[in-house]
C-alpha cells in the first residue's frame, strides 16, 4: 500500500474514533443530542452525512468504471482524424452532463430545504414555549457569569461556570459580553450563539434527558480561550428546584474554629474586592460569586477539578495554572492556606 492509501485509512480510522468518543460520557458532540433542538441538528447532520457519502461512493464507482472499461463508446478513428468527438459521442456527453447538472441542483435544493426547516423549527421554540426559564449569561475573559432571572428579585440566583436546567423545560439564554466577542456553545443541546459587547443575543436550549453536557466558548477571545468551559447539568424538575432553593440561601457561618479562621483570612485579604459571598461583607462584583463555591465541579472556569490540591495551587499562583487570567496573586501565609481551603470548600 502506498503512502496516500495509508493516510486515507488513518484519517477514516481517526474519524471513527472521534465519532465513537463523542457519543459517550460527557463529551461535546453534535451527534449525541440531549434535547429536541440538538436532535434536529443531529438529524440534519446524519442526513447530510449519508447523502453525501452515497454521492461520494457513486462518484468513485463511476470513476473506477470509466478507468477500467475497455471500450468507451467513442469513435476513436473519427477523433484521431478530426480531433472532435462524433455526433453520437457528443449527444451522449450532452445528456450525461445535463442529467448530472439537474441532479446536482436538486440535491443542493434538498440540502437547503432541510437546513431551513431544521433552523426554523429551532428558532420557533420561543414562540411556542409557555413555561420557559430565562438565564442571563455573561461572557468574561475567561469565565461565565450565570444569572437566573425571576420576577421576584428575592429568587434571583447568580453563579458561575455552571448552568442547571430542568428536563423538558425550554430555557432562553440572554447572552452578553463584558469585554470581547465570546460564543456560547453546548453542542449536545443547541448550536452556538455569539455574545457581543453592548448587545444582547438570544438562544434556546432544552434537555429531554438527565445528563451533564460540556459547553465552551466557540469564538477565539484571547490567551485562555481554550480554558473557558462551562457545564450544563440537566435534571428532573424536583431536583432542579431543590438545587435552586439551596442556591438562594446565603452562606452558612462556619461553626468550627478552623473554618472560622479561614473565613477571616478571606475577609481580611484582597479577595473581597473582586468576589462576593452572600451573608458576609464580601461584595465584589468583578469575579465569580463564591457563595456556594464548594458545590461546583471546577475552578478557573473548569480549568481544573474542584479539589483541595487544585484549589490551593490556584490561590497560591493562579497565573501558573491559567496564564493571563485576571485573578490577582494574593500573598497568604502557609499557616492560613489550609483554613482558607477548608472554609471555601464548605460553601455548599
Amino acid at each position: 500500500m502506498n503512502w496516500s492509501g495509508k493516510r486515507i485509512i488513518t484519517c477514516i480510522a481517526a474519524l471513527g474514533i472521534l465519532l465513537l468518543a463523542g457519543c459517550g460520557g460527557h463529551q461535546q458532540s453534535v451527534i449525541d443530542p440531549g434535547g429536541p433542538l440538538a436532535g434536529r441538528t443531529a438529524g440534519l447532520w446524519w442526513f447530510f452525512f449519508w447523502l453525501l457519502t452515497a454521492i461520494f461512493i457513486a462518484v468513485l464507482a463511476l470513476t473506477l468504471w470509466t478507468l477500467t472499461r475497455r471500450h468507451r463508446g467513442i469513435e476513436q478513428e473519427s477523433l484521431e482524424v478530426t480531433h472532435l468527438p462524433s455526433e453520437q459521442t457528443e449527444s451522449k456527453l450532452t445528456r450525461v452532463v445535463a442529467v448530472a447538472t439537474i441532479a446536482t441542483v436538486v440535491i443542493l435544493f434538498i440540502l437547503l430545504i432541510g437546513s431551513v426547516v431544521a433552523g426554523k423549527a429551532n428558532a420557533d421554540l420561543g414562540s411556542r414555549a409557555k413555561n420557559a426559564m430565562v438565564i442571563d449569561l455573561t461572557g468574561n475573559q475567561w469565565w461565565w457569569q450565570v444569572r437566573y432571572d425571576n420576577p421576584d428579585p428575592r429568587r434571583i440566583v447568580t453563579t458561575a461556570n455552571e448552568i442547571h436546567i430542568p428536563i423538558g423545560r425550554p430555557v432562553e439564554i440572554m447572552g452578553r459580553s463584558n469585554d470581547v466577542i465570546h460564543s456560547f456553545w453546548v453542542p449536545n443541546l443547541q448550536g452556538k450563539r455569539d455574545l457581543i459587547p453592548s448587545r444582547v443575543t438570544t438562544n434556546w436550549i432544552e434537555a429531554d434527558r438527565p445528563g451533564t453536557f460540556r459547553g465552551q466558548c466557540a469564538e477565539f477571545c484571547g490567551l485562555q480561550h481554550a480554558h473557558m468551559v462551562l457545564w450544563v447539568i440537566a435534571e428532573p424538575e424536583d431536583k432542579f428546584e431543590a438545587w435552586l432553593n439551596a442556591q438562594l440561601r446565603p452562606s452558612v457561618s462556619p461553626t468550627d474554629s478552623v473554618k472560622q479562621r479561614g473565613q477571616q483570612v478571606f475577609l481580611n485579604h484582597e479577595c473581597i474586592f473582586c468576589h462576593s459571598i452572600r451573608g458576609t461583607t464580601a461584595a465584589g462584583q468583578v469575579a465569580p460569586d463564591l457563595t456556594h463555591f464548594g458545590s461546583r465541579r471546577g475552578i478557573g472556569a473548569n480549568t481544573l477539578p474542584n479539589t483541595f490540591g487544585n484549589l490551593g495551587g490556584w490561590i497560591v499562583d493562579p497565573q501558573r495554572v491559567k496564564p493571563g487570567n485576571h485573578m490577582a496573586t494574593v500573598p497568604i501565609n502557609a499557616a492560613d492556606l489550609q483554613p482558607l481551603l477548608e472554609y471555601l470548600e464548605s460553601l455548599k
